[in-house]
């Protein structure tokens, strides 16, 4: 097993990495909320600009693992309302076009506040 690290994606808020990559075939991603690495806070207010933030940081960490996007193969995305599925999905689809293994719930609350999370998992 390997810890991926990367600052270019907020750290973790307890007690688990990043991500992991185990085996050399698989990598997985803790969950992405939209932190914005570069002031360590979320900023965005809309469910888009949330979604936008949580895809920028599972690409961030996909390329510190050596993978990209395209190679997810598996996501969980937990929304906060699940009246903001539409709007999520608008962003969503554009940055995961090769259409990955999906599952999608509501949830009572998230980290910090946010809207959104997205965890993956992809080939290395």
């Amino acid at each position: 097993m390997k810890v991926v690290s990367t600052d270019k994606a907020p750290g973790a808020i307890g007690p688990y990495s990043q991500g992991m990559i185990v085996g050399g075939n698989r990598f997985m991603s803790s969950g992405q909320i939209p932190i914005d690495p570069a002031v360590g806070k979320i900023v965005a207010t809309t469910i888009e600009d949330q979604t936008e933030q949580s895809c920028k940081n599972v690409e961030a960490l996909l390329e510190a693992a050596g993978t990209s996007i395209d190679k997810v193969i598996k996501t969980t995305c937990f929304l906060a309302d699940m009246g903001d599925f539409a709007a999520f999905n608008e962003v969503y689809a554009k940055h995961f076009v090769g259409k990955p293994a999906r599952s999608c719930v509501a949830v009572k609350a998230l980290p910090q506040g946010a809207l959104v999370e997205i965890e993956v998992i992809a080939e290395v």
